[in-house]
């Protein structure tokens, strides 16, 4: 695995166990500060694990 992969492989499970503290959270401005938390966790893993693989333009197809 790459670098890049095992990076956003760590913020999910960051993220997982962020979902699981807010799970259990009695507060709700504190289960909220959590999901939120987990919720830009989740979307660093998204662009951590997309980071280094080209863009691929679905609507270009590979014709010759």
């Amino acid at each position: 695995m790459s670098a890049a992969g095992e990076r956003a492989q760590k913020i999910r499970a960051r993220a997982q166990d962020l979902e699981q503290a807010a799970e259990r959270a009695t507060d709700p401005a504190e289960r909220q500060r959590l999901k939120d938390k987990a919720r830009q966790f989740r979307e660093q893993s998204e662009h951590e694990g997309t980071a280094g693989t080209p863009d691929v333009d679905p609507m270009v197809s590979s014709r010759r």
